[in-house]
């Protein structure tokens, strides 16, 4: 099966799966898990942050992100298409009564800061307290530029808000750009780091910021369901993941890159790729047809109007190549 759903559907290697049997664990509420620990002060050092903590999930990692941030009746700016927007079910909004508020996104991802600064409200108590800008790198797919995240931190120095990114694919675009993760890290507060997807491990995220902000993380991380006791096992492949798995996404790019121009090439209208991501048009009257053609080759793709398609560790060049035969087979009945 090629599944390309999303970068989240891979599943650990053989040699993941012994540093994670392997791993020396403890209890990490009563913060005596090496493994845990390590895993925690790596992420730190790579950031260039103070501390860091474990979370089993991206979602809870964020939703804590803005928590510590942001207290009941307060504001953040975030895009309209953000994950923690969009796609974390409101949990800012259900259970932290903080109120997003959504901006547009710019064509490269961005948020544009004029359209940040028109979004903040008056100290007026009318309005929610606009206390945090909250960014996605990558955007579907798509880098931030360092010179656009520079500006952005200028600007929330300027207006006394903080600046949490959403790194679910930080180190897809610490590749892109070919830089350290120190070198995005250092223009915002706080960021969260997911190692669940292409890097490959089985769980977990990372919130990443200095040592207050973390020691309230743990604090609402512990509330919200997420203290875990010998999570070591799962830090180890976070560790294992970190060592082995960045330098590698180049090969997801340019996977995604080299797909891109092969569906280009019979007749697949492609709208735009960046990093491991694909962005196709299918006509509406096909979907369910390709879909269907796509699952008989043991194909999975989350076929619509606009298809996404996901490169990731377990997706060969030889895979895509099957796609690419299975596709145009499907385009000459």
């Amino acid at each position: 099966m090629i599944d390309l759903r999303s970068d989240t559907v891979t599943r650990p290697s053989a040699a993941m799966l012994d540093a994670m049997m392997a791993a020396e664990t403890g209890d990490d509420v009563y913060r005596d898990d090496p493994t845990v620990y390590a895993l925690e002060v790596e992420a730190a050092r790579l950031s260039g942050k103070a501390a860091a903590l474990f979370f089993p999930t991206g979602t809870q990692a964020n939703l804590v992100a803005l928590l510590c941030h942001c207290q009941r009746g307060d504001e953040y700016i975030v895009g309209q298409q953000a994950h923690n927007y969009k796609y974390e079910a409101g949990g800012a909004a259900v259970l932290g009564s903080i109120q997003p508020q959504p901006i547009l996104h710019a064509a490269d991802g961005s948020l544009p800061l004029a359209d940040v600064a028109a979004a903040i409200k008056p100290d007026d108590f009318h309005f929610a307290r606009t206390r945090l800008l909250s960014l996605e790198n990558t955007h579907h797919g798509k880098v931030l530029p360092l010179s656009y995240l520079e500006q952005a931190w200028t600007f929330t120095r300027e207006r006394k808000l903080a600046l949490h990114i959403d790194g679910a694919r930080i180190f897809n675009a610490v590749v892109e750009q070919n830089v350290e993760l120190e070198a995005i890290a250092r223009y915002c507060d706080t960021l969260t780091i997911c190692l669940s997807k292409g890097l490959g491990t089985p769980i977990g995220s990372l919130l990443c910021g200095d040592e207050a902000y973390i020691e309230q993380a743990r604090r609402w991380r512990k509330m919200t369901g997420g203290g875990m006791r010998q999570s070591g096992i799962l830090a180890a492949a976070g560790l294992y993941a970190l060592k082995h798995n960045v330098a590698r996404l180049k090969d997801d790019h340019d996977n995604a890159a080299w797909l891109g121009e092969q569906l280009s090439a019979i007749g697949v209208e492609v709208i735009n790729q960046h990093t491991n991501m694909l962005f196709v048009k299918v006509p509406t009257e096909k979907v369910e047809a390709l879909k269907s053609w796509m699952q008989s080759g043991d194909v999975l793709i989350s076929v619509g109007p606009v298809t996404r398609i996901v490169t990731h560790l377990d997706v060969s060049r030889q895979d895509l190549q099957r796609l690419v035969a299975h596709w145009q087979a499907f385009l000459q009945q």
